[in-house]
């Protein structure tokens, strides 16, 4: 079973897919679309796009079961979960990480053939599973998500989602009036419009919108279609390749250019190949926070104020949404707080008794490499009053009740009865319970999510 092989906390996003949901009519309408797209993709399209939907068990006749494409996929060391239309994005790129395509299970509505916003199983059957079947984009696509799932989204990137989310579904519900549509553009354009910075969210979504969504690949003058959202829309397919669009040269400058999910695209990226697209997300890579860490890594988590991981160089890891950090005289950070439920962990494993319910109302510790020796010279020892000084100012006293280890290095203090201060700035009193410090020298990273 896939469902014993993935983290537990992905299961409730895996889908039923009920064969006899789909009506004579889907199955009509996927005929319709799969024999246009296969006549017109026959020598528009990459080379591995006809081969890859056999492969990956893709039929002309009937909408396929997911089930039956997992056992193909499975052969390219690929696997596939259903999945009921819109899933958050990073639960989206958690899946490709793990080598696993999510497959909307909905089928568009007969007036959408051409194309729709909403995911649906030809976007994602027809559309993405076939070039899997080529090793360097499901390599691509597997990095991607490994990158993308360290991404740091702000607020305003979850507004824009929710946005989308809510007008995909006003398109494609039956029920829906003119005017639902037009008041689900409107809170869609409102969600943009109140964007005030680039996220590396956003930067991502652009680099993913314009390869593996939208991408060609090949010559300038004859570009071949590789992107989902071309290979299942037949308008857009048709319309791409005529002299109305704008063929760029693929570079990592295409984050540099917004996309609208709501109209044809003026320009595409074309790529020679798609080690050039790794290359590029690579390159994308070493800016994020979850390379560059320190001062850098923590002012992104700050803007966002989202929930992410900040990282020492210790191993040990705090999740939470980071509130301010204090710097000392070169520029690091060597005092963070954090807002609401916060989360202590090693390893990506949450330490015993340092989880949200601990921490639930936000958190704050000196960034401090501390030795055995300094704990000695301090006067603490396990159960004993001391009062700890730190360089950076920070002045900790009280009952030092447990230490934790990892590697021979101290990655965590535990005291009670503790006032923490920095000159007359009271940082923590005893009656807010026991005081937690994290012990490391360098925030070495800081990614979106939890550990």
């Amino acid at each position: 079973m896939l469902t014993e092989e993935i983290p537990k906390y992905l299961i409730p996003y895996i889908a039923q897919q009920d064969a006899a949901f789909y009506t004579p009519m889907d199955h009509a309408s996927w005929r319709f679309i799969l024999k246009i797209s296969q006549a017109f993709f026959s020598d528009r399209a990459h080379q591995k796009y006809l081969d890859g939907l056999h492969q990956t068990g893709v039929s002309t006749e009937k909408i396929p079961l997911i089930s039956d494409m997992d056992t193909c996929l499975r052969r390219l060391h690929w696997r596939a979960v259903p999945v009921s239309g819109f899933i958050p994005p990073t639960v989206f790129m958690e899946f490709l990480s793990l080598g696993v395509l999510p497959i909307a299970c909905g089928m568009r509505k007969f007036e959408h053939l051409a194309y729709t916003p909403a995911p649906d199983i030809v976007h994602e059957a027809a559309g993405h599973a076939p070039m899997i079947a080529d090793p360097e984009y499901a390599d691509y696509l597997r990095c991607y998500g490994e990158i993308s799932r360290k991404a740091i989204f702000s607020l305003q990137d979850m507004d824009v989602y929710h946005a989308i989310r809510h007008l995909s579904d006003a398109k494609e519900d039956s029920h829906s009036s003119p005017m639902d549509v037009m008041a689900a553009q409107r809170k869609l354009d409102l969600a943009v419009a109140s964007i005030t910075y680039e996220s590396e969210a956003a930067l991502l979504s652009r680099m993913a919108w314009w390869t593996f969504e939208y991408g060609m690949v090949g010559s300038l003058d004859h570009p071949k279609i590789y992107g989902a959202g071309l290979l299942s829309s037949m308008s857009e397919s048709f319309h791409c390749l005529t002299d109305q669009v704008k063929k760029i040269p693929f570079s990592i400058e295409c984050i540099q250019m917004s996309y609208d999910i709501t109209r044809p695209q003026p320009q595409l990226y074309v790529a020679p190949d798609f080690q050039v697209l790794k290359k590029a997300l690579d390159q994308l890579a070493d800016q994020m926070a979850f390379r560059k860490g320190k001062l850098a890594g923590l002012e992104k988590a700050t803007q966002a104020k989202t929930v992410t991981t900040v990282v020492l160089d210790s191993g040990i890891q705090v999740t939470g949404v980071v509130s301010d950090f204090y710097q000392d005289s070169s520029g690091r950070p060597d005092f963070i707080r954090w807002i609401g439920p916060v989360q202590l962990s090693y390893g990506d494993q949450e330490i015993e008794g340092q989880g949200v319910q601990h921490h639930q109302d936000g958190y704050s510790s000196p960034i401090v490499e501390v030795t055995e020796a300094q704990l000695s010279e301090a006067g603490f020892n396990v159960g004993a009053q001391g009062q700890l000084k730190l360089a950076s100012g920070v002045v900790i006293e009280g009952i030092l009740i447990a230490q934790l280890k990892k590697q021979d290095r101290i990655v965590l203090l535990t005291f009670d009865s503790c006032t923490v201060r920095r000159g007359d700035e009271i940082l923590f009193k005893p009656q807010w319970g026991k005081f937690d410090v994290v012990c490391g020298q360098v925030v070495v990273s800081v990614f979106g999510g939890a550990a």
